[in-house]
């Protein structure tokens, strides 16, 4: 979470919550819960955290860091700017 404030509620203010792109959901109930919804891929959920980082990014000038651990053999290319 940014200091002052909540991933959260930043993207849930960004309109994104419910976004599904693959088999990845961002909740409908809270907005920094990311689901598989049971077909997803983890490149699905890397793509979603992706454009949650960007739409945040570029609405309200504020950089989320994860605070989770990619697992699996990832490429640099594939992890660049997480």
């Amino acid at each position: 979470n940014p200091p002052g404030d909540s991933a959260g509620r930043l993207i849930e203010a960004a309109g994104l919550k419910g976004l599904q792109l693959g088999g990845a959901r961002i909740s409908e109930k809270h907005a920094n819960f990311f689901l598989n919804e049971g077909a997803g891929t983890a490149a699905d959920v890397l793509s979603l955290i992706r454009t949650a980082q960007e739409k945040v990014a570029e609405r309200f000038g504020v950089r989320l860091d994860l605070e989770i651990e990619l697992l699996g053999d990832w490429t640099e290319a594939e992890l660049d700017g997480l």
